[in-house]
């Protein structure tokens, strides 16, 4: 969880804490108009402490927040300006960066999960007939 290849890269665990903390951030602390008390460094400072399952747990808990937001969003919302790390975007701008940041870093977490361990991660095991090969024993 927290094995960096070198001092310049992240590990899965501040890759976690980092989606987390913009996703709350940009989606449910901008459209709740809370403020916003984001410690960036901090995400890729850590270095261990937090086991993966409590990563897990907590990343899961802010992507349930923000179910929430998304469902109740109106155009209104949407066409919105909002200020979020200093930058001026609509409320679909927010939304979009999201979506396309988490896809980003995922990928990274997918590429240090299959380099570590050396084997495919079995996503589209239902179609391979040979079955799942993932990380897990």
């Amino acid at each position: 969880m927290w094995w960096r290849p070198n001092a310049a890269s992240n590990s899965v665990g501040n890759l976690i804490l980092h989606l987390n903390g913009n996703v709350r951030q940009w989606l449910v602390a901008s459209f709740n108009r809370w403020e916003d008390d984001r410690n960036r460094p901090a995400e890729f400072a850590a270095q261990d402490g937090i086991s993966a399952s409590a990563l897990l747990e907590k990343l899961g808990a802010t992507i349930e927040e923000a179910a929430e937001v998304l469902a109740r969003l109106t155009e209104g919302d949407l066409l919105a300006r909002y200020e979020i790390q200093g930058y001026n975007v609509s409320g679909l701008e927010a939304v979009f960066q999201v979506v396309e940041h988490f896809g980003m870093h995922y990928g990274q977490i997918l590429y240090i999960a299959k380099n570590l361990c050396g084997k495919d991660l079995g996503f589209y095991s239902e179609l391979n007939k040979t079955g799942r090969t993932d990380c897990r024993p």
